[in-house]
């Protein structure tokens, strides 16, 4: 069961964002990134973004999976709580956060403290899949994303389970891009004569081992690609 990807994107997919009114770097420029590569990475590192719309006239940032197809430069996101929104108000922008946090960064003045991260913000008009080729290619792009092996490993989804589910569809044309990293910068100022220790204290997420469900009957093994999931990054 699988479909063929749409052909969204007729031209290549471009090396640097361009840059609009929402996603001009204004402020900390230095930790702001136009690369497209930056914006892919950023991406594929994590499963797990915030949607924000507004439904029913009220802001609601909401927590969600989202997967990448990166041949159509596109990014879908479990959106049934934001699908109320996106009906009444279609040609409405929504905004899409993914952040990782690599560490604290303790210096040696509480006004030079910071957090050393990775975050990108999309901007789109969404669309609202709920059914066709598209909605099946959306469900195994944010399946894949967050497990890659799972869909062809798990049941895939009847037609009465398709019908109850929605996924938005944005375009990554635009997006802005931030990276912090590194020690404090507070060294070569008066509080580097204080004495006091400052550093990077890092910040690590991985997959622990499989936790089988108590309801699995003896003898069905992990599978390969689960097991492979031990150990491995989850978004930091």
């Amino acid at each position: 069961m699988d479909a063929e990807r749409p052909d969204q994107h007729d031209q290549p997919k471009p090396v640097e964002l361009a840059v609009t009114e929402r996603t001009r770097h204004r402020r900390l420029r230095d930790q702001g990134s136009t690369r497209v590569a930056d914006l892919d990475a950023i991406l594929r590192a994590g499963f797990v973004c915030h949607l924000g719309v507004v439904v029913d006239g009220t802001p609601m940032v909401v927590p969600t999976v989202y997967g990448v197809d990166f041949e159509s430069w596109t990014l879908y996101v479990h959106g049934s709580v934001a699908s109320r929104s996106i009906t009444s108000a279609p040609d409405a922008t929504v905004c899409v956060g993914v952040t990782h946090i690599d560490g604290l960064v303790l210096a040696r003045s509480v006004f030079e403290h910071g957090v050393n991260y990775r975050s990108a913000m999309v901007y789109a008009v969404p669309r609202l899949i709920t059914g066709g080729d598209e909605l099946l290619h959306g469900l195994r792009v944010v399946t894949e994303h967050c497990a890659p092996g799972q869909w062809d490993y798990a049941r895939q989804p009847n037609s009465r389970e398709l019908a109850a589910t929605s996924l938005l569809a944005l375009s990554l044309e635009e997006a802005s891009v931030k990276v912090a990293a590194g020690p404090p910068d507070d060294a070569d100022g008066p509080d580097g004569e204080l004495g006091l220790w400052a550093g990077v204290v890092p910040l690590v997420s991985r997959f622990g081992a499989p936790e089988a469900d108590p309801a699995l009957p003896a003898g069905i093994p992990v599978p390969d690609h689960v097991a492979a999931l031990a150990g491995g990054g989850s978004g930091s």
